[in-house]
């Protein structure tokens, strides 16, 4: 709301400006010149007004800013009965803001548009009859009809029927993509051009076109400090353009001169080419299923050096299949899947699945778990039939495990079990690297990355064969969550990106000068955490948000730049004397067009 009052005051603002200055036309054709004066002069004042009281706020809080050049401008106008020129730089001021505010609401239309096509309703299938029912009130197993036209309401598996569906809402990609029996469907999907039977796997809340919706939300309601890129430019920029008004105030002895170098000076490209690029880059990720929370962290994402990945599910597929099972005391393999599959049931880490999907290949019937504990990064406790039953990695054993824990040699991906103080068993995992992740790590390289390093809790065999596959010096192994802050602050040049996708990770994703989480399978707590949100399930978007902050910044920089240039060419100009400044005024507002139409260019980033 604030948004929108702000971008209509910056509307009529202009408009009043406007309005105030045809009126001053008329009067002055109609030979009431005077009038003209005072009409012009008091719209530039009061309109200037505001200029000043935030000039006069920064001040007091230590601030520095640019608007002073555009401040003494409008006064030094004024003070000269220069009133047209005055006017020129009021309407440049407030147009340029209200150009800014249309630049940022074209730019996030591609975020608005996801808002714009969320389902409210779905057509459900009870006791043979079709009722319409609330997103909210679709329940993991009920029956949907999704009719051509529609928009997949949550995700659901087709059970009956075929039909061509556009995910570009979703992954970014153009092209429908044909679904048949069977085939998962994403929600925020459009059915194209059949009609579909499919059961509902997933509440509204759990979907993933809802998930999207929310993490959209927040960037759209973040507030990111566009004036950071500026700030290296405003004061040196400021500094020498009050010098080179003043030698020639000096020299020709004519304050005249010193308005018509400084009305060239205003700062309008330092002040909106930052914000139209950045949003525009927000948008442009977007477009990639690349969601950025606030603009600090693409800034930061654009200067980074270090980046550091999780291992199991980031780097790796995280289909982890069950590889050996090994007893230390004669309990049998099914009793030792038995009490795992038992406990970790209640667990979402992706060994926990494997354990699980193994337990029903091999039709093991589970137990009840009580008691349940778990513990980021360590493992998970439960009672099952009256047994104390811990179920972890190799951290775990070394504290909870009696003697026979000194002969157990980490290696491989594996899972321990410990019943009554006892190491009863291991299991063994095997995982392999995503086919994009070496192709990844190699663009990361090229982009400018000068350190890559992998942080995981797994022991040091299984990280380093992942590692050694994709080409990662940097090994850190046997890491909870507290040892992964700890070795992230080690981690040298900054800034440093961390990127992961469990609950485990959401300290480290907090704590890394930008946090991106694989939100297309991770926990809801580490994509909350992070700074970034990746919504597929693809590595290689990592790259991509890489090199669009890159480009996004370096597009900033130039529209900058080019302000600065093209300003600096016009006091040379305007230093001779040989121009008034209401041209100057006029010309200025040229050079600011020029910035705003480079700083969209970053809505089109091509990606190589």
């Amino acid at each position: 709301m604030k948004k929108v009052l702000h971008f209509f005051r910056n509307y009529y603002l202009f408009s009043f400006a406007l309005i105030a200055g045809l009126t001053g036309l008329i009067l002055d054709l109609l030979h009431y010149s005077l009038a003209a004066n005072i009409v012009i002069a008091s719209i530039a004042l009061v309109e200037a007004l505001p200029l000043i009281w935030e000039m006069w706020q920064d001040f007091r809080s230590g601030k520095y800013g640019i608007d002073i050049l555009a401040a003494t401008a409008i006064i030094s106008s004024i003070v000269l009965k220069q009133y047209w020129a005055s006017l020129v730089v009021v309407l440049m001021l407030t147009g340029g803001k209200s150009l800014e505010d249309f630049a940022e609401r074209r730019a996030k239309s591609e975020l608005s548009s996801l808002l714009s096509r969320v389902p409210l309703v779905a057509h459900v299938i009870k006791k043979n009859t079709v009722l319409e029912v609330k997103l909210e009130d679709i329940k993991p197993g009920d029956k949907l009809i999704i009719k051509a036209g529609e928009v997949v309401p949550v995700d659901a598996e087709i059970i009956e029927g075929q039909s061509s569906f556009d995910e570009s809402s979703i992954t970014g990609e153009g092209l429908p993509v044909q679904k048949d029996l069977k085939a998962i469907i994403l929600s925020g999907s459009l059915n194209i051009d059949g009609v579909v039977t499919a059961k509902a796997i997933a509440s509204a809340n759990d979907s993933q076109y809802q998930k999207i919706i929310k993490l959209v939300k927040n960037a759209a309601s973040s507030q990111a400090p566009f004036i950071r890129l500026a700030d290296k430019y405003s004061v040196p920029f400021s500094l020498a353009s009050f010098a080179i008004a003043g030698a020639v105030w000096v020299l020709s002895g004519h304050a005249i001169r010193f308005l018509e170098v400084i009305i060239v000076a205003t700062p309008c490209p330092l002040l909106l080419a930052a914000p139209i690029a950045l949003i525009s880059g927000m948008s442009r990720a977007s477009r990639y299923g690349i969601i950025v929370k606030n603009g600090s962290a693409l800034e930061k994402l654009a200067s980074a050096r270090t980046i550091a990945f999780d291992k199991t599910g980031t780097l790796t597929k995280g289909h982890l299949n069950v590889r050996e099972v090994t007893s230390f005391s004669g309990l049998d393999e099914a009793k030792l899947i038995k009490l795992a599959a038992s406990v970790e049931q209640n667990s979402n880490h992706v060994l926990a699945k494997s354990i699980i999907k193994y337990s029903q290949s091999k039709k093991i019937k589970l137990e009840k778990a009580k008691n349940i504990e778990e513990i980021a990064g360590r493992g998970i406790k439960a009672s099952v039939k009256g047994d104390t039953v811990w179920v972890g990695g190799y951290s775990l054993i070394k504290d909870l495990a009696g003697p026979e824990a000194k002969n157990v040699k980490p290696d491989y991906t594996s899972t321990y079990i410990i019943v009554n103080g006892k190491l009863e068993g291991q299991i063994k995992f095997s995982d392999s690297a995503r086919q994009e992740a070496k192709k990844t790590i190699s663009i990361l390289h090229k982009l400018g990355i000068k350190n890559i390093a992998v942080i995981s809790g797994d022991n040091l065999p299984a990280v380093k064969i992942v590692a050694d596959e994709l080409g990662i010096d940097q090994i850190f192994a046997d890491q909870l969550p507290a040892d992964k802050l700890h070795t992230l602050t080690k981690l040298k040049p900054k800034p440093v990106v961390f990127v992961g996708d469990g609950i485990n990770d959401a300290p480290v994703l907090t704590s890394a000068d930008v946090g991106i989480a694989m939100g297309a399978k991770g926990s809801t707590a580490a994509s909350e955490s992070a700074d970034m949100v990746i919504m597929l399930d693809d590595l290689s978007r990592v790259a991509m948000a890489v090199e669009i902050a890159k480009k996004t910044f370096k597009v900033a920089d130039q529209s900058i730049l080019i302000g600065i240039g093209l300003s600096f060419m016009l006091m040379a100009i305007f230093a001779t004397g040989k121009f008034p400044p209401v041209v100057g005024a006029v010309l200025q507002e040229v050079v600011d067009v020029v910035s705003i139409l480079n700083a969209l260019r970053a809505h089109r980033i091509k990606l190589t």
